[in-house]
């Protein structure tokens, strides 16, 4: 602010720059701190952050909001991030410098019937994280209904902000920033919705061992009536 008290012009590279100071600052006196930050254009590159990020398209209820959020975590902004079952933790600087605390509390998933989806077709974590599993899957994960991304009746959005509104651009960033997060980490989704990806891969390794031993006993049944039949034959 000047001595006659408006605020002075700062551009879009003198905010990142006084940002970046003060991430140095805030990561002196939080070496836990898991800060965000986006080099290129795109905010998320894997399968499972894009995918978050095109879900955020939905919040049709704050669509002249939700994107405010963008310029804050590709400029830098966002200092700290955790992810955790059921929550999500932020810390973003704001325009002025200021931190703001952001938490943003998810209903872990009670839909049986998703995860009955998603076993028996996931061939290993290594697989799932990379998104690599069949279509059909594909469209139960980001079904709007039922699937794995949260509807906003699931969500309940907190900033400490002056900002009146229930989806401040502080809470934006966050969200956006889960996108990039899951870049990292795409397994973050599984333990933010509560679903045991463990458990997931080993009810896959159950049903595909099931089957296969019941399609060894069909062909050791078939080799038995076809080894009578021979001996019917020969009339042995």
């Amino acid at each position: 602010m000047s001595r006659y008290g408006f605020y002075e012009y700062e551009s879009m590279a003198e905010k990142k720059e006084k940002a970046a100071r003060k991430l140095t600052t805030y990561q002196r006196k939080h070496p836990g701190a898991q800060p965000i930050l986006i080099k290129g254009t795109k905010i998320a590159n894997s399968f499972w952050g894009k995918a978050w990020c095109d879900h955020l398209k939905h919040y049709a209820d704050y669509d002249n909001r939700i994107d405010r959020g963008r310029s804050y975590i590709k400029n830098g902004f966002v200092f700290d991030l955790t992810i955790e079952k059921g929550l999500i933790d932020g810390v973003v600087c704001g325009s002025g410098s200021k931190l703001y605390q952001v938490e943003i509390e998810i209903d872990p998933t009670t839909d049986q019937q998703l995860v009955q989806q998603i076993g028996g077709h996931i061939e290993s974590l290594e697989a799932l994280a990379n998104g690599q599993f069949p279509k059909k899957l594909t469209e139960t994960f980001l079904t709007s209904d039922n699937g794995l991304f949260p509807n906003l009746n699931e969500i309940n959005l907190s900033c400490n902000c002056p900002d009146w509104a229930h989806m401040c651009k502080h809470v934006s960033a966050i969200l956006y920033a889960v996108g990039a997060k899951l870049d990292l980490d795409p397994l973050l989704l599984f333990e933010l919705r509560g679903i045991d990806t463990t458990a997931l891969i080993k009810k896959s390794v159950e049903e595909k061992m099931t089957t296969l031993l019941e399609n060894a006993h069909t062909a050791t049944s078939s080799r038995i009536i076809e080894d009578d039949a021979i001996i019917d034959l020969f009339d042995l």
